[in-house]
């Protein structure tokens, strides 16, 4: 088998993750004319071509091949820099730009219970990256070869990798005080902006109020709306905001209802300044955390300290799930 170029292959890792050759060049600190000559040269070595040069460039399949290799050299670096500061801790520098351990986690679980679990190998040094995504899209990272491990609701496991249940996050339906008494009409207090003691959104009312969703992909408002009143088929006027933390800063501002983790709303609902408007309906979602089936102290100690920060933030999976409203 081919000896590849470790230079030639942290370029291509670069121009797919920077998303274009001026700029995996500045990365690279080579000039933009180095970068091509290393590509066409590794694209000669493997005789086909690794880059399509679309907008945005993508791998091809034996360019994604190419990358999945590279990431596994940059995991066994990271091994490698682990045992060395055990023997040697003043001996080495930081890691290098192109020596990140990417993982892909669901915008959520970032924004609640993720980055804490994250903490102590951050310390540590390890150079990571994170990439946010859907949860029911995540694993399309790890499967292309792009990131090492995933935060999904992919059950099965992907090929070459394993898997450990976390938990689930639970979902809520939230709303501003305001929002419920002049667009819902609910009953109770709205001034003390305690949360309502029955439900407020209903099957009869969810069509008169906008619903703020993460993006065109985020199919978790008509999920909720589906399980709580038992529908099929769910239409939504929808609007938009790419951060979980953004939603629930809409929603306190009045744009909408919004269905965000539990995680997330609960502590503003006992402010007062959000009402759980469905409380008798809750909507878990499954997550899992996937990784290369390699063995690597990186990846054990990613892999444990991810699922010690689930087991204390998400719902256990044995726990039964809300029941279905009329």
């Amino acid at each position: 088998m081919s000896t590849f170029d470790p230079d030639a292959l942290e370029c291509l890792a670069a121009i797919v993750e920077e998303g274009g050759f001026e700029r995996a060049a500045q990365r690279l600190s080579i000039t933009q004319s180095a970068v091509s000559q290393r590509l066409r040269a590794l694209e000669a070595q493997v005789g086909t071509v690794l880059i399509v040069r679309s907008r945005p460039l993508k791998a091809t399949s034996a360019g994604q091949l190419l990358l999945k290799h590279t990431k596994m050299l940059r995991l066994l670096r990271a091994d490698l820099e682990r045992d060395l500061k055990e023997l040697a801790p003043s001996s080495l520098g930081g890691a290098r730009e192109e020596e990140r351990i990417s993982i892909a986690i669901n915008a959520d679980s970032i924004a609640t219970w993720a980055l804490p679990a994250l903490n102590e190998l951050a310390r540590q040094g390890l150079p990571m990256e994170i990439i946010a995504d859907d949860q029911d899209f995540t694993h399309e990272w790890l499967r292309e070869g792009q990131v090492l491990g995933c935060v999904t609701t992919l059950k099965q496991a992907l090929r070459g990798c394993k898997v450990a249940p976390l938990g689930a996050m639970e979902y809520i339906a939230v709303a501003s005080p305001g929002l419920v008494q002049s667009r819902l009409c609910a009953a109770g207090d709205p001034g003390g902006g305690k949360q309502a003691a029955a439900d407020v959104l209903t099957a009869h009312n969810f069509r008169e109020v906008p619903f703020i969703a993460f993006n065109r992909k985020d199919d978790m408002q008509s999920e909720f709306v589906g399980k709580a009143f038992g529908l099929k088929r769910v239409t939504l006027n929808q609007l938009f905001v790419p951060s979980s933390e953004g939603q629930v800063r809409a929603v306190l501002a009045g744009w909408g209802v919004s269905v965000v983790p539990r995680l997330l709303a609960q502590p503003l609902i006992e402010q007062g300044l959000l009402v759980n408007i469905v409380p008798a309906c809750t909507l878990p979602i499954e997550l899992y955390w996937h990784c290369w089936n390699l063995e690597s102290e990186v990846l054990d100690a990613l892999t444990a300290a991810l699922k010690q920060q689930a087991a204390m933030s998400l719902v256990c999976s044995s726990r039964k799930p809300a029941p279905v409203l009329a």
